[in-house]
């Protein structure tokens, strides 16, 4: 098999070679690894290889639905045993983990193949990947241009087709960032359909969820079967679905009700004019489809995301910090985090817990008000970024520490929203800017409904179809 060849598949069409012995497993792996060694030098995009694993893998390799489908795992808060998760952080390199997480175990048994790890920001504290450990994730469209945060790496790599799929966390919008910036497909599921054990009940107080990266909508839909179950012991979980996701992919959503959105909650933050064109052109396209689309405005009384987001992250990095320094038995020295990393960390060692549950309170008070305005409709559509993808550099989280937290606020306007909701959300390549990068369109749906989302992606791919027509140049 040749790397283009390799390149033409998705997850769901190379496992159907491998599964018709068109190919072997083997074929499969040898030609993902030599794709990751070609384009990783200049993406910065991976940042640990698992070759002995996964070859090792091959020979016991599991008849599963995605048997010898070569993914990726991000570096973040999820385990490959015996690979350190150094979650993009100095204070965590090289320390292997001693056990896979529930996700990895899952795809495992879908006879998936771990061949390394992705770049992330320290801790996923970024909209754009930037770390002193590993430094940028390149995007493959334009390699002066960040390819997102916080899950960049994962996204330039399936973008450059190192392999078809790859895994991402979301907890402001750090799987539909970087699939907008890429050019991809990017589902975050709703609150509680991911599981993260088995060492965790929640991420971010329930604000972070798990899933991938895709170029097709058929590979998010089989990840999300694999994946979506709750495990004993879960806090709680969302409610499952009636059938196979798979199975809702090309089913026809019927006429949907769609709310555009085309401003942030924040205010403060300007639209720009090609993430607005890309939403209205996705508004249209839906029309045409036969969709009911009725522009409308976010309540004024809603509280921003961030108001919510900031504690509780800020929170959780000050516990994973300290919780660190113990284990090594010291304090916190200069050049252990990064510059944005330690203001925010700072912050969350002073943090009450007033302020702190005061958070959660108003989590679940903005929750309940989408609720009642997504009542109303099937589906909301926004643009996934009010900006267009930034240069690298422009958010370096070491340069100006204040002003890329504060620049960071444009990329996550859109998508910040629904994991304060916990609503299902997905970033759907159908934009470009004028210069010829990507602008991802998001759509939200009612809390537990990744069904209609799923049905709505399948109808926009078959009208619009992305995946082979719109690759980066090599």
């Amino acid at each position: 098999m040749r790397i283009d060849e390799y390149q033409s598949h998705d997850a769901t069409g190379l496992a159907g070679l491998i599964a018709r012995g068109e190919v072997s497993a083997d074929e499969v792996l040898d030609v993902a690894f030599a794709a990751i060694k070609e384009r990783e030098p200049a993406l910065g995009a991976v940042v640990a290889l698992c070759e002995e694993q996964a070859r090792s893998a091959v020979a016991g390799l599991l008849p599963g639905v995605l048997a010898g489908v070569p993914y990726l795992i991000k570096d973040l808060e999820c385990d490959v045993a015996g690979t350190p998760t150094t979650n993009g952080s100095r204070l965590f390199a090289g320390v292997p983990a001693k056990r896979d997480s529930t996700l990895v175990t899952r795809l495992r048994v879908a006879g998936v193949l771990i061949v390394g790890k992705t770049n992330t920001p320290e801790f996923g504290l970024g909209t754009t990947t930037e770390s002193a450990l590993f430094g940028p994730a390149h995007n493959p469209w334009r390699l002066d241009h960040s390819a997102g945060g916080s899950s960049g790496g994962s996204a330039a790599a399936v973008a450059a087709g190192m392999v078809p799929v790859a895994h991402a966390t979301d907890g402001g919008g750090s799987i539909r960032i970087p699939a907008s910036c890429c050019g991809l497909f990017g589902l975050k599921p709703s609150r509680g359909r991911v599981t993260a054990g088995p060492d965790r009940g929640e991420s971010w107080a329930g604000l972070s969820v798990a899933h991938a990266v895709t170029r097709t909508v058929r590979d998010s839909a089989t990840l999300l079967d694999v994946t979506g179950t709750p495990e004993p012991g879960d806090p709680y979980h969302a409610p499952q679905p009636v059938g196979p996701y798979a199975a809702e992919v090309g089913a026809d959503p019927g006429r949907l009700r769609i709310g555009l959105i085309l401003n942030p909650v924040d205010a403060d933050v300007l639209v720009d004019a090609e993430c607005t064109r890309a939403a209205q052109e996705a508004a249209a396209l839906c029309e045409a489809l036969g969709h009911d689309v009725e522009p409308v405005e976010w309540p004024d009384t809603l509280t921003r995301p961030g108001e919510v987001i900031a504690p509780i992250s800020a929170a959780h990095m000050a516990r994973m910090v300290d919780l660190r320094l113990a284990e090594l038995g010291r304090e916190l020295r200069p050049g252990d985090l990064d510059a944005a990393t330690e203001l925010i960390v700072e912050k969350g060692r002073r943090l009450t817990l007033a302020r702190y549950l005061a958070a959660v309170d108003t989590m679940h008070t903005i929750g309940r008000a989408v609720t009642r305005l997504t009542g109303r409709f099937d589906v909301l559509l926004t643009p996934t970024m009010a900006v267009v993808p930034p240069k690298l550099g422009e958010l370096d989280p070491n340069r100006d520490p204040r002003a890329a937290l504060a620049g960071m606020r444009g990329m996550a306007a859109f998508t910040s929203l629904f994991n304060v909701t916990g609503q299902p959300a997905m970033s759907v390549p159908l934009g470009g800017t004028a210069d010829g990068m990507p602008v991802g369109v998001q759509f939200a749906g009612r809390y537990g409904d990744e069904t209609t989302l799923l049905r709505l992606a399948g109808q926009l791919e078959a009208a619009a179809p992305w995946a082979g027509t719109a690759r980066p140049p090599r």
